[in-house]
């Protein structure tokens, strides 16, 4: 069944997909075995697809070497593999009001284990600076991990200076990149990143289950689960050699089949292209529903640089209240609540209302975005 809307919720996941993803995923359920479990063709051609999307991936992010790529099954798995098996008793680790729980989650579970935590408050325009994070470092500071930007407000943190301050301390830089994967240049090296974590079904196109974990030279993680790797079988532990250290079981070799087809679109439609398209669609709303009385606006909207995410409420009105509205009246698809990142509701002191976030897409065009602006200024008047 194909569901006919105005999908504005690309920050969650991407709806709409290269048709080359598909067709990727669909043929490797006819030709993809499982890689390292045999010799015959089948398992060599999922060696191979594996293979060819590290190596894309690699290339994409400027990570050096495809083997310091890990495949998760999401952004959160990645995370977690990154705090908890980074992280130690008695080290201090630094994050921020923008994460995500699947950044604060872990960290509050290391918490209880004897991290120390300190969490940096955002400044007057919605950010986390460089500055601050430098003054926040002690003596036993192990690593920083936030955002690269916002869910929420679509805020972009300066991760170039920050990288640079982590460098300067020897600290370890772990960067959420869920939101900027794919839309936004990433460059590990240039970055400074130790780890690099993202899933592949939102900017990168990709298929749901497919997640990426990508390591900084000489940073390995301690393994979340253990398991078979098609090597080593007779050792009672764990390869140490990556990325088998860390990818115990069978992989979503057919997530990414449709993962290395969507690194293909990407490089054949330019990632600057995608990310004009989509950022453009995002400024003409942003021009428009500013002026609409009673809408209220999150974040730094008049950001030179941000991702296309818009966060907003209407007067009093419960969030989920108008994202019901938007849905069932106009087949408008937003998300409503608190989307995950409760410190940055209670920043903005959201935290009863929520927001309702509208996050778009290359795919989407400007005759949907009126249709969203017409809406909202239509709503206004009625619940004026």
């Amino acid at each position: 069944m194909v569901i006919i809307m105005i999908y504005f919720d690309c920050a969650a996941t991407s709806l709409y997909k290269p048709e080359t993803v598909a067709k990727a995923v669909c043929d490797a359920f006819q030709s993809v075995g499982n890689s390292g479990r045999g010799a015959h063709e089948a398992a060599l051609s999922a060696g191979r697809v594996i293979l060819q999307t590290r190596e894309a991936l690699s290339d994409l992010f400027r990570v050096g070497d495809p083997a310091r790529v890990v495949f998760t099954s999401n952004a959160t798995e990645s995370l977690n593999i990154a705090i908890q098996g980074l992280l130690k008793p008695g080290e201090h680790c630094i994050t921020t009001v923008m994460e995500h729980n699947s950044v604060l989650r872990p960290l509050y579970h290391m918490e209880k284990l004897g991290v120390q935590l300190t969490v940096l408050p955002l400044d007057s325009k919605g950010y986390v600076t460089p500055s601050q994070v430098e003054r926040a470092i002690k003596h036993n500071t192990r690593a920083v991990v936030l955002t690269h930007a916002s869910n929420v407000t679509g805020n972009e943190n300066d991760i170039q200076a920050i990288g640079e301050v982590c460098r300067k301390n020897q600290l370890l830089l772990i960067l959420d990149a869920s939101q900027t994967a794919g839309l936004l240049p990433i460059d590990t090296k240039k970055m400074n990143l130790a780890v690099l974590c993202c899933s592949g079904h939102k900017s990168l196109l990709g298929p749901q289950g497919t997640g990426i974990l990508a390591l900084g030279e000489g940073v390995i993680p301690g393994p979340m689960k253990a398991g078979g790797t098609g090597m080593d079988s007779y050792s009672h532990e764990m390869p140490i050699k990556l990325p088998e250290a860390l990818e115990a079981g069978t992989l979503n070799i057919h997530g990414l089949a449709g993962l290395l087809a969507a690194c293909h679109y990407i490089e054949e439609v330019g990632q600057e292209n995608i990310y004009r398209k989509a950022i453009r669609l995002a400024e003409i709303f942003i021009e428009e529903v500013r002026s609409i009385p009673g809408i209220r606006l999150y974040g730094d909207i008049d950001a030179s640089h941000r991702v296309p995410v818009v966060a907003l409420n209407l007067r009093e009105v419960a969030s989920g209240e108008l994202a019901d509205e938007l849905s069932q009246r106009f087949g408008i698809a937003t998300r409503a609540g608190a989307h995950c990142a409760p410190l940055l509701h209670e920043s903005y002191q959201t935290v009863d209302q929520g927001m309702v976030r509208f996050s778009f897409s290359h795919y989407n065009t400007e005759q949907e975005i009126w249709e969203a602006i017409s809406a909202l200024r239509l709503l206004e008047e009625e619940y004026r």
